[in-house]
């Protein structure tokens, strides 16, 4: 039996347990699998995990029919590590499957992380999904011919290339007028900018869009986020890996490594995995229009605040169905303009939501946009070979003054995406580099809590949050302590690790190739900051 790697292992034992049941199956749907039916003909199965409690789908991948057991564990540590949208990471408690073989398989292979395995006659849950599909494909009176699917996946691999992830964020908002095909104007979200899933999603309507982002952040997310999601009116893009691997992050890919998805979302509908005609024709619009309009403007849409752009574009009409064309000319002119003040609006929906006791970075002159959300923050050590040996090959490096002494230098180690790796770095060069890093103390004044404020302190005096610590851990004191004595053994000098790899296989535990900057540094005290004991500050309704 193949293990899963140590690395790995440590990866999903750091994910929190969830209270739920999921359902594990592969089997073979008719049709609904058969555009990813090989050459020479071979059969595919779907593999797909579903979470019992919560009715959603975690993971769904199609495979070729004679991989072995370990495709459904791929497809298992994805649901947990990256699940589809609304699920969040996570280990289920239990998880239940129909074949006697594959629960033996998976009870060695999970041994480690507390889950645990059981055989049942039926998968209500996962019957009834299959049943769906079986259905959906019988049903499915005019299925999209393979050239429209081919252009479709081409004009979406140019688009992946252009990245425009790397400028929009979820809340900016960009409208795409085409009055053709039932549609007036595409509101459209690009995803990615976080580097969990990447997509493009294009609303029917402003109002769809905006119901969806009030929906999926309104208090009782966990109830509501399956019906947010189907209360949606859009066509929507998806990215995957080629080949499915969640070990891979998915960011640092080719477009030729790239598997776009398309369909549709409708209230009254509900999601199917595939276009209709005139669909596929306004996405395909659509998407020329906004890879060119990303293209025109790169620039000016990488500013902090989404600036107002309009532009008029020619996209050229395939030649595909003439009869379902608008004209028989040669383009269709299409209006593509930002959108700043609805993006405004989204945002404040998102900062309206963060509610409760918390700082008020302004008021303390901490910033904390610096380090993008759920990037992998931990406190260790590099040995000193290391040290030498990371000095020379990482492609940004700050140099300091430390010799070496005790067991190696204590570092902060900051693992994101690539892109937003280099973005950390160039912040930190426009500063003048890194002055030193610190662990503020704070307290909950009305709870009695302690905690640790992480600090990174710039060369232009910018202070920047990089992560909460409470004491209450017992793995954070020890951390703390270990940092206390490394620092004072290396007289006051540490580092910081910025790298890429947040999805892969070396989460947790970025090496060489994962890289990107080593900014050797001061180990700064609270005194050095001159912030005292920080205060939670009260937030009421």
């Amino acid at each position: 039996m193949t293990a899963i790697s140590p690395s790995t292992q440590r990866r999903l034992q750091q994910l929190p347990q969830l209270p739920s049941v999921w359902e594990g199956d592969r089997r073979y749907v008719a049709q609904l699998v058969e555009d990813a039916e090989l050459e020479d003909n071979d059969r595919r199965e779907l593999i797909v995990w579903v979470d019992g409690v919560e009715c959603v789908v975690r993971s769904m991948k199609v495979v070729n029919s004679t991989m072995g057991t370990e495709a459904v564990v791929r497809a298992l540590i994805e649901a947990m590590e990256a699940p589809q949208a609304p699920s969040q990471p996570g280990r289920p408690q239990k998880i239940i499957v129909r074949d006697r073989q594959l629960q033996f398989y998976l009870r060695g292979v999970l041994q480690d992380l507390d889950i645990i395995v059981e055989y049942v006659h039926e998968l209500p849950i996962v019957d009834e999904l299959f049943n769906r599909f079986s259905n959906m494909a019988g049903a499915r009176a005019s299925k999209l011919p393979r050239k429209y699917l081919d252009l479709l996946k081409a004009t979406a691999r140019e688009l992946w290339d252009l990245a425009p992830w790397s400028m929009l964020a979820d809340y900016e908002a960009i409208s795409i007028e085409l009055n053709q095909w039932d549609i007036e104007k595409f509101y459209v979200s690009v995803m990615g900018m976080l580097g969990m899933e990447y997509g493009v999603l294009l609303y029917r309507s402003v109002e769809s869009l905006q119901r969806f982002r009030a929906m999926a952040l309104s208090e009782d997310e966990s109830n509501q986020m399956e019906s947010a999601f189907l209360s949606q009116d859009c066509i929507f893009v998806t990215f995957d890996a080629v080949t499915p691997d969640a070990t891979i992050d998915l960011g640092e890919l080719s477009a030729t490594e790239i598997e776009p998805n398309f369909g549709n979302i409708h209230p009254m509908e509900g999601m199917r995995p595939f276009l209709y005609e005139e669909e596929a024709i306004a996405t395909y619009i659509a998407l020329v229009a906004l890879g060119q309009f990303v293209a025109a403007f790169r620039q000016q849409l990488q500013a902090d605040d989404l600036p107002r752009l309009s532009e008029t574009i020619q996209v050229p009409l395939p030649d595909l169905a003439p009869a379902i064309l608008p004209i028989r000319g040669q383009s269709i002119p299409v209006t593509i303009e930002t959108l700043p003040e609805l993006s405004q609006e989204l945002l404040k929906m998102h900062l309206a939501m963060d509610e409760g006791d918390e700082f008020d970075p302004l008021e303390l002159q901490i910033r904390e946009d610096l380090i993008p959300d759920n990037s992998f923050i931990s406190l260790g050590m590099m040995p000193w070979d290391r040290v030498e040996t990371i000095r020379r090959s990482a492609s940004y490096h700050q140099t300091s003054e430390v010799k070496p002494a005790g067991e190696g230098l204590p570092i902060i180690s900051i693992q994101t995406t690539r892109p937003k790796a280099r973005e950390i770095i160039e912040r930190i060069q426009q500063a003048g580099g890194l002055q030193g890093i610190c662990f503020n103390p704070g307290e909950d004044p009305i709870s009695g809590d302690s905690f640790d404020l992480g600090i990174l302190q710039l060369a232009d005096g910018e202070m920047q949050l990089f992560g909460e610590f409470y004491n209450e851990s017992a793995v954070h004191i020890e951390a703390r302590k270990k940092w206390n004595q490394r620092s004072k053994t290396t007289k006051g000098y540490c580092g910081l690790l910025v790298a890429q790899g947040l999805t892969g296989k070396a989460r947790g535990n970025p090496g060489i190739r994962e890289t990107i900057a080593f900014l050797e540094t001061k180990s700064l005290s609270n005194d050095d900051l001159g912030l005292g004991t920080l205060q939670l500050t009260p937030h009421f309704e």
